[in-house]
């Protein structure tokens, strides 16, 4: 069985959300960990866990990252990490996949399936293999108890129900 770790040097693990619904908010986990294990060559059997630390949220604006991971979001005093678990990875093309898990947000677990793009196999300079990833995928906030919004003046709403999953992963065999 090999064992490979993510390499966060190397990774990005981002989200989108509507906001106003004419534009789009990004963020990024900057803390998190993730491992894959897998006998087959191809990761056609690959199992893999993921979880990041709320409070490493990151928009590229404090005060709107502040409310993220206070009480009226991510509640990250009584919810400090987000994981995923998979159930399944199943091949569906030469480099492509499809990812199933359970991914557990503020105390609630749902069924979630993302698309995996595979990018292949590569040692680095340092003698270290690499096998990259890229992941997307959709959830819907209020299926997890993401439930703040807000009304603007003319009536429309502040945020979109759908966060959309990017995620670019490199992977170290261990």
């Amino acid at each position: 069985m090999a064992t490979y770790k993510i390499d966060a040097m190397h990774s990005n693990i981002e989200f989108k959300v509507k906001h106003l619904m004419i534009s789009t908010v990004t963020g990024k986990f900057n803390s998190y960990d993730a491992t894959l294990q897998s006998e087959a060559a191809d990761f056609s059997d690959a199992s893999i866990t993921f979880s990041a630390e709320i409070n490493s949220i990151s928009t590229g604006n404090e005060q709107r990252d502040q409310h993220l991971i206070g009480a009226d979001f991510f509640d990250a005093a009584s919810f400090p990490t987000v994981s995923f678990a998979s159930t399944s990875f199943t091949k569906k093309a030469e480099n492509e996949y499809t990812l199933v898990g359970n991914l557990t947000l503020k105390g609630i677990t749902k069924e979630v399936a993302l698309a995996v793009e595979f990018g292949g196999v590569m040692t680095d300079f340092y003698g270290q293999e690499k096998a990259g990833f890229d992941i997307v995928g959709k959830i819907n906030r209020k299926d997890f108890g993401l439930t703040w919004n807000g009304i603007t003046e003319a009536g429309g709403v502040v945020l979109g129900d759908d966060i959309k999953l990017n995620f670019s992963v490199q992977m170290t065999k261990q």
